[in-house]
């Protein structure tokens, strides 16, 4: 236990470390900020979350819930969701251990579950997505949950599981829509213990019936705000998906030939992302100890385990099996996030298959080990996130804000962001938190919504590229003729404001 302690200290210390300076904070994470500051300002219910970036879908709100009390803990700072999903990462290596100890147990040390939680603990990007507030970051979590209930239904028969399995679920499909790829294995399992407990004949399987029907209704309830909103907008999100599915061959490809072809891509993603810091020179020191961990494990070790060691690699095997398939079918480009549902899984392979060679009884295998373990952590230890400087996106945010709220004198004023990945939401949060006179223009409410100045926030590297009186965007545009009243350099970013131009 002392090692596990030191090992989540190690986990904790690289996600909170110089959180508010790690962390990211651009456009969406202001708009979270915002909603979640009317649910606890003005009492607005939420009832559908972010949308996604693809198919024009939303997610249900129970994010923007479970951040609301770290917000209001942290005085309506955006650092206190991010300290949230940093402790949920820390969580996540703890349950990492659990599994695996649960999972593939031994009567000494765990040290398969130990260099299961050390290998999580400090990949690198496992730690980017843990120390910044954004819903898929906790998805980690909940699928872990899911899986470990899903476990306590097949092999303990521990039916009652099926109820919080459905919150789980619930939970992980509001973090992102990838989660469904989770949905097979579920099935696969749901099936397998159903027919176990067929053969058995007893009071279990109406036991089993029941506990399903607190499944479908758990899932239900939590998912119920968003059913709601979409009954309300005539099934809009219903509709989305089933465009997102059915579109002609833009999002997903059902074709055998190209499944066959991006497996080994799907595999060497999930592979780069997670396991060589998205080095790809320093993913031999990965492949080599892999490669030998599982030719050990399929051909020179395979008959020693037992029916319940075996069945505990079938299980986790399945899941990260699912995980590559799903991504097969999914032709638009692949983010690290997308892996959220699938992160524990190749961790907690690799401890069991470490830990069933340390106990292999051979002195010469197990005099390796120290050296595979090494060559495993090696890419996660020389690119540690901490070795780049903090980008500090918060603290520019709340520096531009407050010189736009010194600069307009009292008077209402008009926002612009003119960037290529981000928009007005991180600096309208804090205006609207400290309470100053913005207007965003609405169109339909044109000279209601119209300020006498503007202020554009140029964050392009080529500060020349931002025309700031003729960009088309449209919260410029709809300003009307303008020119330069006077701009600011703010930590890299130009800070313009304009004002009319008489004619």
């Amino acid at each position: 236990m002392v090692l596990l302690f030191v090992i989540l200290v190690v986990g904790a210390f690289l996600r909170l470390y110089k959180i508010d300076g790690y962390m990211t904070f651009l456009g969406d994470e202001g708009r979270d900020m915002m909603v979640v500051r009317r649910l606890l300002v003005e009492r607005d219910l939420i009832f559908v979350g972010p949308g996604t970036s693809v198919g024009n879908m939303y997610l249900g709100p129970f994010y923007y819930y479970l951040i609301a009390p770290f917000l209001w803990l942290f005085n309506f700072s955006p650092v206190g969701p991010s300290v949230m999903v940093a402790l949920f990462g820390v969580a996540t290596i703890f349950l990492v251990w659990y599994v695996v100890v649960h999972l593939f147990p031994v009567k000494d040390i765990n040290w398969g579950a130990l260099f299961a939680a050390l290998f999580y603990a400090i990949a690198p990007t496992v730690i980017i997505l843990s120390h910044s507030s954004w819903n898929p970051n906790i998805m980690p979590f909940f699928a872990l949950l899911v899986v470990l209930s899903l476990w306590k239904v097949w092999q303990e028969k521990k039916l009652l599981w099926l109820i919080p399995l459905g919150i789980f679920y619930a939970i992980v499909l509001q973090s992102h829509y990838l989660g469904l790829i989770l949905l097979p294995v579920i099935a696969v399992f749901w099936i397998a213990t159903f027919f176990d407990l067929l053969k058995e004949k007893g009071k279990k399987l109406w036991r089993f019936v029941l506990a399903t029907g607190g499944l479908i209704t758990s899932f239900v309830l939590l998912m119920s705000p968003l059913i709601l909103f979409d009954a309300h907008y005539n099934w809009r999100n219903i509709k989305s998906m089933q465009l997102f599915f059915t579109q002609s061959g833009s999002n997903l490809s059902f074709n055998l030939l190209d499944l066959i072809r991006r497996i080994p891509i799907a595999f060497n993603n999930v592979f780069v992302s997670l396991m060589s810091a998205r080095k790809e020179n320093m993913t031999v020191y990965v492949a080599l100890p892999i490669i030998f961990l599982l030719v050990w494990f399929l051909f020179i070790n395979r008959q020693k385990f037992s029916s319940a060691r075996l069945k505990g690699y079938l299980f986790i095997f399945t899941w990260f099996v699912f995980g590559i398939l799903g991504f097969t079918f999914y032709k638009q480009p692949i983010y690290d996030h997308y892996f959220g549902f699938l992160f524990p899984a190749p961790f907690i392979l690799l401890g069991a298959i470490l830990q069933d060679i340390y106990f292999s009884g051979k002195k010469w295998i197990k005099l390796c080990v120290p050296l595979l373990v090494v060559g495993i952590l090696l890419p996660s230890i020389l690119n540690t996130p901490l070795k780049q400087a903090p980008g500090y996106q918060l603290r520019r945010s709340i520096n531009i804000a407050s010189k736009i709220v010194d600069e307009s004198g009292g008077e209402s004023f008009n926002l612009a962001v003119i960037a290529d990945r981000n928009y007005e939401g991180a600096y309208q949060y804090f205006l609207e938190l400290w309470q100053a006179p913005l207007l965003m223009i609405d169109p339909q409410k044109y000279g209601e919504t119209l300020a006498e100045q503007l202020f554009v926030v140029c964050e392009y590297e080529d500060q020349t590229e931002c025309q700031p009186t003729s960009n088309p965007k449209a919260e410029v545009a709809n300003f009307g003729w303008s020119k330069i009243d006077k701009s600011w350099n703010i930590d890299g970013l130009v800070l313009f404001r304009l004002v009319h131009t008489k004619v």
